[in-house]
């Protein structure tokens, strides 16, 4: 470990979460969230980050036609710190009948326990859209459904299934997350019956039960592709959709029946069932 390391406190004054997805898609390592910002930490400088959150900001103001105050401070700390500081910052979590936490907090003897080590990906829970779909699974997988994961991250979903007695298969199209579901799966002493990187296109096995938690552009493109794997009566999450995007997606599901809707903040989480005869 190097004697130093350097912290990125960063604070917003609106649309939290969209800078929260722009430090997903652009980190190599994960990152804390604050009630006001995020907290990013690395061993090398992270200036270029800083470059990036201005530009970014810059230009989500000319989009949007509003003032977002943007904060960056970046300190230089010993690396002796950085392991209790971080551990310290991690929350265990309960959503419905889960309960997730690291590696080095107790398990809830009254709940499923989840173990995910954030240091190893970015999805642990605390995303509302994380949390909408884990409240989905909570009440509609059942004991031997198949469960597809597309875009499965850091497998959590899929994990959360398993822990519900379902066969589940996973992909994504970054091998760094299909190597931290592997990697989570093993810490909750489970494995995925077909896990592979790439997308769902053109696969023969029909789901219970599909999820995709991505972002909205993406779960238009591939919307074909998640029908065609959905059995006649299966249901099909969808989620990572900030709401004013809502009526453009079910537009590419029109032959879905939405059975329910969950919004927390400004994202929507949709649970479509495939049409009689269509």
């Amino acid at each position: 470990m190097q004697e130093h390391y350097f912290e990125l406190s960063i604070k917003v004054s609106s649309h939290h979460a969209l800078f929260s997805d722009f430090l997903a898609d652009t980190l190599p390592v994960g990152f804390e969230e604050t009630e006001d910002g995020f907290i990013v930490r690395s061993e090398d400088e992270l200036d270029t980050i800083v470059w990036g959150l201005e530009q970014f900001n810059e230009a989500l103001q000319k989009a949007l036609g509003e003032t977002i105050e943007l904060e960056c401070e970046q300190k230089k700390l010993k690396s002796s710190d950085w392991v209790a500081s971080y551990q310290q910052s991690i929350e265990p979590l309960a959503i419905d009948k889960f309960y997730i936490h690291p590696t080095w907090s107790q398990p809830n003897p009254d709940l499923i326990n989840i173990i995910i080590d954030p240091a190893l990906a970015f999805g642990t829970g605390h995303h509302p859209t994380t949390a909408s779909v884990l409240r989905a699974i909570s009440e509609y997988v059942k004991e031997d459904d198949r469960v597809l994961d597309v875009g499965c991250g850091s497998g959590i979903l899929a994990i959360a299934a398993m822990k519900l007695g379902a066969k589940v298969d996973a992909c994504d199209t970054d091998s760094i997350s299909v190597e931290n579901s592997i990697t989570n799966a093993k810490l909750n002493e489970l494995e995925f019956e077909n896990i592979w990187e790439g997308s769902a296109q053109n696969l023969t096995t029909k789901y219970d039960f599909v999820v995709a938690n991505i972002v909205a552009d993406v779960l238009i493109f591939i919307a074909n592709d998640l029908k065609k794997a959905l059995k006649e009566d299966g249901l099909l999450v969808l989620s990572g959709i900030l709401d004013k995007y809502e009526e453009r997606v079910l537009s590419f599901y029109k032959d879905c029946e939405l059975i329910k809707k969950i919004e927390q903040d400004e994202w929507v989480t949709l649970i479509l069932k495939k049409k009689i005869n269509t």
